[in-house]
């Protein structure tokens, strides 16, 4: 809880009292603002008598501060009574739960570090969990915050999408990325300053992020059922296989037999194959029955296999739009990738859309370890200007291998770089693309070599002649910590 007072002047020149009440509780926060004698002028989130039957917070009633929580102060707990709240807590819950529940200022990200520190997992039962163990852990870390000995840091997923903030680090989220700050109101601007920023960002690109997750779920679909398709009509051989078997045999069949045995010789060793007949049929036209399913699963199957690549290419374009979508950071990316989406055939559900004539963003710029310029992609447009227009044919491409991600080109002239470069060039591609793990397969080649199909969607590629690089994905590889000004 926090109480700000403010003296000013009201709209009649009289000098007056406000005051502004934070009320920093999880999910339930609010912002209330009275006058001096504590009636509400306004509130960020009303609650009436639906909502709670204890408490109202309504413009025009007395403000009350919220109702005491049966909590006790971590701080001053003893180990003797501690064990006791432990002995008389539920012992088929979560040791999380049981801080959460029993401690002040514990909030969840607080009390799974609590419980990490105290059993190696945040997932702890209590009958798991040591009462001692979980009792030193959790004086240590309030001492330390009572000490005032802070360390605000933020961790962050992969993605950059927030994941957890605090006042001191947490050791069960080291395997996130994170960020350390010299005071909590620095942690508090970078951390919240970003998520708004995604958020307005986000907002802006709602209507294509639905446009491409709409499409990437239909695409998954339809090539799951060609997949099935196709792997049905390899069923043709099989059909061939019984037409030669009855012809073979045909010589002792009859009109009105359902099946008949025969050895087939095709195989190695010979086997004993029981053959089906359609009784309706003479033997000559149960063989030719058999070759028209051959013929048709034959024909079938050449189409669905190149539909199947069709939809293949597909899927990945928009999944590398999606990747795109999901590291753009303003408002001329978004553009870009809008006309990028409207060139690539999917404009007609974005009719407002603008055609950009020229690209407003720059690819992203690095230094390699000797001085080489190293050029990254912001979107399948850039890819495609990068890869054909801005490199040379004796550049070095690079481009994460079987995952969406940027064209990377290493600007050597057909010079012959250091193995530091080709790794850093190649860590490059690696953190700009969707590749997820410690470490990734990179692909690099000489721009001569990376061709573009005919009527190809933007930013698709075939290339020959490349060499695999295995570099880790080092995510500090981002436009805010590497590019060069």
């Amino acid at each position: 809880m926090a109480r700000l007072s403010f003296s000013g002047f009201d709209e009649m020149g009289f000098r007056t009292e406000r005051v502004l009440y934070a009320e920093l509780m999880g999910k339930y926060s609010n912002l209330v603002l009275t006058d001096a004698e504590n009636k509400i002028l306004a509130v960020a989130k009303p609650i009436d008598f639906s909502d709670s039957q204890i408490r109202q917070l309504l413009p025009s009633l007395l403000y009350k501060l919220p109702p005491e929580q049966d909590k006790k102060d971590p701080r001053t707990e003893t180990k003797e009574a501690f064990l006791a709240s432990l002995a008389a807590y539920p012992a088929e819950r979560g040791a999380v739960r049981f801080l959460t529940d029993t401690y002040l200022g514990t909030a969840t990200v607080v009390a799974r570090e609590i419980v990490f520190l105290a059993s190696g997992s945040v997932d702890a039962m209590l009958a798991q969990t040591s009462g001692d163990a979980l009792y030193d852990a959790m004086r240590a870390w309030f001492d330390t915050l009572t000490k005032g000995a802070l360390a605000p840091s933020a961790y962050y997923k992969e993605s950059g999408e927030g994941l957890a903030y605090g006042y001191l680090p947490y050791t069960h989220l080291a395997s996130f990325r994170q960020e350390s700050f010299h005071t909590l109101a620095t942690l508090f601007d970078s951390y919240f300053g970003e998520k708004d920023r995604q958020e307005r960002i986000h907002a802006r690109a709602s209507d294509m992020v639905r446009l491409v997750s709409h499409t990437e779920a239909k695409l998954t679909k339809k090539l799951a059922l060609q997949r099935e398709e196709l792997a049905s009509s390899e069923k043709g051989e099989e059909y061939r296989r019984l037409g030669d078997l009855i012809t073979g045999e045909i010589y002792r069949l009859k009109r009105g037999v359902a099946t008949f045995e025969t050895t087939d010789y095709s195989v190695d060793p010979p086997a004993t194959v029981q053959v089906a007949l359609d009784t309706r049929l003479s033997p000559a036209a149960n063989a030719q029955r058999y070759y028209k399913l051959y013929t048709k699963a034959k024909t079938a199957g050449e189409v669905l296999a190149e539909q199947v690549l069709i939809t293949e290419a597909e899927l990945s374009y928009i999944k590398s739009v999606s990747s795109f979508l999901a590291r753009a950071e303003t408002e001329a990316e978004l553009a870009e990738i809008r006309e990028e989406l409207c060139r690539a055939g999917y404009g007609a559900r974005m009719k407002k859309q603008a055609s950009v004539k020229h690209l407003k963003t720059r690819p992203l710029e690095f230094v390699s370890p000797s001085g080489y310029r190293v050029l990254c992609g912001r979107n399948n447009l850039q890819n495609e200007l990068l890869t054909f227009r801005t490199a040379e044919k004796g550049d070095l491409w690079f481009h994460a291998k079987g995952v969406p991600g940027s064209h990377v080109i290493l600007v050597c002239g057909g010079e012959e770089p250091s193995e530091e470069d080709y790794t850093f060039a190649s860590e490059v591609a690696a953190a700009n693309s969707s590749a997820t793990g410690e470490r990734a397969e990179v692909d690099y080649t000489r721009v001569k070599n990376v061709k573009k199909p005919p009527a190809s969607k933007p930013g698709y590629v075939t290339y020959k002649t490349n060499y695999t690089a295995y570099v880790r994905v080092n995510k500090e590889l981002t436009k805010e910590k590497t590019r060069q000004n």
